[in-house]
């Protein structure tokens, strides 16, 4: 009790004493009690937030696999796009041309290839009827895999030359949403270009960090592959809240968690997946990861009781005789800003007071019977 209450207390017994002194039926004054609990123990089940950022499980860099101009842009920024679905087209005639050159080149090996192997089956007749030596009989064998080799090299050419007429139309890898597109039809592309990002976001990884300590509640050093796996999937859903505070419908799942501890921030890489049937998520939504989590077994009181004084936390006992006296405590929050868990400083069984405990002094009676009145002479 302060100097305050003190006084107003001493005043309150003086008015109740002067009005008794003038009138013999005044009742007697009965002072209250404070709010009380009895601690115990309980199950509750507790969450932990994350800043995350949205990324597409499947999010591609566009980029063309051959030189030009491009020549056309079939889609625009924020569209929607399906697998296989053409996005920009290069400028293809040089394309065009280097195939028909390769075409060509090819029907001048198999040409050649014939002739060798006419050449070959002539001498391999006369060898036979011993006209011509084993010397020109090899030699003409020579040739003819020589011409084999050019034959197959110019098929490779020819193969190499659709593949690139193929790259001058650039298609959708995935399906997913079309981002920013840096270039515009006219500009020379190169395989160092990029166009645009497509967002594969039929399913959304919400990457965030978890600290060290957390991880190694969450993932035993030494367990295997296997085990980790299996625990991961056991873990319950999670929630992902926007910046605005709206709560995204799907649930989803903690899907890994990264053994190497970075550096700089002393913290692991971790991702939950999320299903997003409808589109609303995107590459770059930033909000917060909710994980919830339980804890058996362990004492669960008010936020009310706690006094905070600097660096130390505090809850008034109730001793035998009713009178309070301060017991330092560690707690940690449970994050549904009503209720705290206490690791250290109470036992099951001891009484706290919960309303009011800011105002409660080191000794102050804090209960009061029917027979603690104030007496008025």
């Amino acid at each position: 009790m302060n100097r305050k209450n003190l006084a107003k207390w001493t005043c309150m017994l003086g008015t109740v004493a002067g009005l008794a002194s003038c009138s013999p039926d005044v009742p007697k004054f009965v002072p209250s009690s404070y709010e009380t609990l009895d601690v115990k123990k309980q199950d509750i089940t507790m969450t932990v937030k994350f800043s995350a950022k949205m990324k597409g499980q499947a999010d591609v860099n566009i980029t063309p696999q051959v030189s030009g101009q491009l020549m056309k842009i079939c889609v625009s920024e924020g569209e929607l796009v399906k697998k296989g679905q053409t996005l920009f087209l290069i400028d293809s005639r040089n394309a065009q041309l280097d195939l028909e050159a390769a075409r060509a080149n090819l029907e001048a090996a198999l040409a050649n290839e014939n002739s060798a192997k006419l050449e070959f089956e002539s001498n391999q007749n006369l060898f036979d009827k011993k006209i011509v030596s084993r010397y020109m009989l090899d030699n003409s064998q020579n040739a003819y895999r020589q011409a084999q080799a050019a034959v197959a090299q110019a098929r490779a050419a020819v193969n190499r030359a659709k593949v690139d007429l193929g790259f001058c139309t650039i298609t959708a890898p995935v399906s997913g949403v079309i981002g920013e597109i840096p270039v515009r039809a006219g500009d020379q592309v190169s395989p160092l270009s990029e166009l645009t990002l497509l967002s594969g976001n039929t399913k959304m990884d919400a990457e965030f960090s978890v600290t060290e300590a957390i991880s190694e509640e969450m993932v035993q050093a030494g367990m295997s592959n296997a085990d980790k796996e299996k625990f991961l999937a056991n873990l319950p859903e999670v929630t992902f809240v926007m910046k605005n505070g709206t709560e995204y419908p799907h649930k989803g799942r903690i899907t890994s968690l990264t053994g190497v501890v970075n550096a700089a921030t002393g913290s692991l890489a971790c991702k939950a997946s999320f299903p997003n049937p409808d589109g609303h998520l995107y590459s770059g939504v930033q909000g917060t990861v909710v994980m919830p989590y339980a804890e058996k077994d362990v004492i669960v009181i008010p936020q009310d009781a706690v006094v905070r004084l600097q660096d130390k936390s505090l809850v008034y006992a109730v001793k035998a005789d009713s009178t309070a006296t301060a017991v330092d405590v560690k707690i940690e929050d449970v994050g549904n800003g009503k209720d705290c868990i206490v690791r250290a400083g109470l036992n099951e069984g001891d009484k706290i007071v919960t309303v009011g405990a800011n105002n409660v002094v080191e000794g102050q009676k804090v209960l009061f019977g029917e027979n603690d009145v104030v007496s008025v002479q």
